[in-house]
């Protein structure tokens, strides 16, 4: 059964943020949004949530470097045909999203549903 994929607000601006800099990012999310559609879970799941959140790295082809100086993305896997894209940040700008971020996010995501 195909997931449907969320983009939250505050990805997309940070999304729209990151494009301006590195115009692949838009490509590479593209190829992460179909991996979660087709029911596949890559990446690295977080523990301290109490939710299924992982973190994926992705590469940055517009700076010619593979995935340790790419982009990571934070999802969360609410049931399993429905995902939320949470945070996206460079590597090379940010060296960890924080957890109170992640959570606050996560916790606008529950208060909808």
């Amino acid at each position: 059964m195909p997931a449907t994929v969320n983009l939250h607000s505050k990805f997309r601006r940070r999304l729209k943020r990151l494009r301006r800099k590195y115009p692949a990012v838009t490509q590479e999310v593209n190829k992460l949004v179909t991996e979660l559609e087709n029911d596949q879970r890559p990446g690295v799941k977080l523990s301290g949530f109490g939710f299924d959140v992982y973190k994926v790295c992705l590469p940055n082809p517009s700076a010619r470097r593979g995935k340790s100086g790419g982009f990571r993305v934070v999802y969360y896997a609410q049931f399993a045909d429905l995902v939320h894209l949470v945070t996206i940040y460079a590597k090379s700008e940010e060296s960890d999203v924080s957890v109170h971020a992640v959570q606050g996010v996560l916790a606008e995501i529950e208060a909808i549903d």
